[in-house]
């Protein structure tokens, strides 16, 4: 049974031969980078068998970089949603006994390349720590436990992502996670960085192994270095560790395979609503429609929804540096609300654009640009307004200065409001493609030029260089003399407005002008 799934599994192996010529060519490309790659660190490993003086930097380097490997299998199918060749629920009409085809599809997942890269590596440390006969045998165990953590660990967790991540809903919702965990780990990333490696990165190093080298992350990968070290009884423990590990694994995969059987995946549960939701609320005009409709899609769309939370990380990626760095929390304090702001006014600059073919209804109802133009800009306000209220307040209470408020209130509603100008007009006078909607928020189609570029970048900057006014007058009262201060509020609200005014003006003229052509870009998109 066992060499039956091996067998089916090298077929499917080998089907990826048969595809288009380029796509042949892409996957020889990546079959041969990782080869080579595994072929490289089996190297450095078999030279390091020859080092005797420093066998505890050897241990620490080869447990944090293992505890990423083995991290790496766990989470990657979980995130990435791969497409599983093997899933359990292909097989429930064969009345295969539930421990042999759990066997059979564990199994199987050494064939591909990622199991023959991890092979090769785990030859390595083999010979890395083969230093007696003991330390040999813990080495040989060692590798054998971790090959089976990793590929048996990402088949757990690409039935998960299979079998618990059917719907689009929890995949978007799997990948908004990924990325807030992506910028947890960017003040890592930048202690990394800053570490001074000469005088104490080996610490940090030393430091981390011990940590994870009692987790099932690492303890496998520790066990062969301790035992090498003299450690015969740690080593002892963290490789019955790793193997208690092992065997969690395997108990819950049986268990989900198990289930797996006898349930069809999940399906998106359809939700019941009452009443026209924000069309009962607003105006019944073309205005108060298409801000309705705006607000539905901010709160459904997962493409706005990434926009949203994407918009709160990016102070987080700007402030976490400087403060590493040594700037000021006092002084960094202030970046927040106008870093948010900046990307708030931004996020509409192609809005029309992620209607897609449904702007045909603007195109052939009539309906008229300044309509469509301020109904769009209803949401930016719904979150802009208490954005700015509430968080210059946190921001200036954290500054310790309450007379530094109108500063930054004027900077943030001059940067918002501009940015909601630009894209008033660019919105409809430039929509480049997008994803379209029910399509993942992470995908973005290839645009025919540099045009998609060259508008992002003119709108970031444009709402930049309209507020610098409003910036200089702020920077003035917080360094020169206070006075400076109600200027960068008032001069921040006017420039702010009257861009607003000419960004909405002026995109409904556009709207009016080029519906035709809004709708042939939607159709190419």
């Amino acid at each position: 049974m066992v060499a039956q799934f091996l067998g089916l599994k090298l077929r499917l192996f080998g089907n990826l031969f048969r595809r288009s010529p380029w796509q042949v060519v892409g996957i020889v490309i990546g079959l041969f980078y990782g080869l080579a790659v595994a072929v490289g660190i089996f190297a450095l490993l078999v030279s390091l068998r020859f080092v005797d003086s420093d066998l505890g930097s050897i241990r620490d380097g080869l447990v944090v970089a293992g505890s990423l490997v083995v991290l790496g299998f766990l989470l990657i199918p979980l995130v990435m949603g791969i497409d599983d060749s093997m899933d359990p629920r292909k097989f429930a009409v064969m009345g295969i006994p539930n421990r042999q085809l759990s066997l059979g599809l564990a199994l199987s997942a050494l064939i591909g390349v990622p199991a023959i890269v991890l092979t090769i590596v785990l030859f390595g440390t083999i010979v890395t720590w083969s230093r007696g006969p003991g330390e040999t045998v813990f080495a040989i165990l060692s590798a054998a436990v971790i090959l089976a953590t990793c590929l048996l660990g990402s088949r757990v967790t690409t039935s998960i992502a299979a079998f618990l991540l059917a719907t689009r809903r929890a995949r978007e919702i799997t990948g908004i996670v990924a990325v807030l965990l992506l910028v947890m780990f960017a003040p890592v990333t930048v202690l990394v960085v800053n570490l001074d490696w000469s005088l104490s990165g080996m610490g940090f190093i030393g430091g981390l192994s011990s940590i994870l080298g009692w987790t099932p992350l690492g303890a496998a990968w520790a066990a062969p270095g301790d035992a090498a070290n003299g450690d015969w009884g740690v080593a002892i423990l963290k490789l019955l560790e790793a193997a208690a590990f092992l065997f969690i694994l395997w108990v819950a995969w049986q268990a989900l395979v198990s289930r797996m059987l006898v349930s069809p995946g999940r399906e998106a549960v359809a939700k019941e609503y009452g009443g026209l939701g924000w069309f009962d609320r607003l105006p019944n005009n073309a205005a108060g429609a298409i801000a309705a409709r705006s607000l539905t899609y901010w709160r459904r769309d997962p493409r706005y929804g990434m926009s949203l939370v994407m918009i709160p990380v990016i102070p987080v990626l700007v402030v976490l540096p400087l403060a590493f760095a040594g700037v000021p929390i006092q002084a960094l304090a202030l970046l927040p609300v106008p870093l948010m702001c900046i990307f708030l006014g931004w996020a509409l600059h192609n809005d029309v654009a992620f209607d897609h073919t449904a702007i045909w209804l603007h195109v052939v109802s009539g309906t008229r640009g300044m309509a469509d133009r301020i109904g769009r800009l209803v949401p930016a306000f719904f979150v802009g307004i208490p954005l700015i209220g509430i968080g210059s307040c946190i921001s200036v209470s954290v500054y310790g200065d309450w007379g530094a408020f109108p500063a930054v209130l004027g900077v943030s509603t001059c940067i918002l409001l501009t940015g909601l100008g630009f894209s008033s007009y660019s919105s409809a006078r430039f929509p480049y493609p997008a994803s379209k909607p029910g399509d993942s928020p992470f995908t973005q189609p290839q645009a025919s030029d540099t045009a998609a570029a060259l508008i992002q970048s003119l709108t970031l900057l444009g709402s930049v260089i309209l507020s610098l006014p409003a910036i200089g007058f702020a920077v003035l009262g917080l360094f020169v003399d206070p006075v400076w201060l109600l200027p960068a509020l008032a001069s921040g609200v006017i420039v702010g407005m009257l861009t607003l005014w000419g960004g909405i003006w002026l995109g409904g003229r556009t709207f009016n002008a080029r519906g035709p052509e809004m709708l042939a870009s939607a159709l190419r998109a």
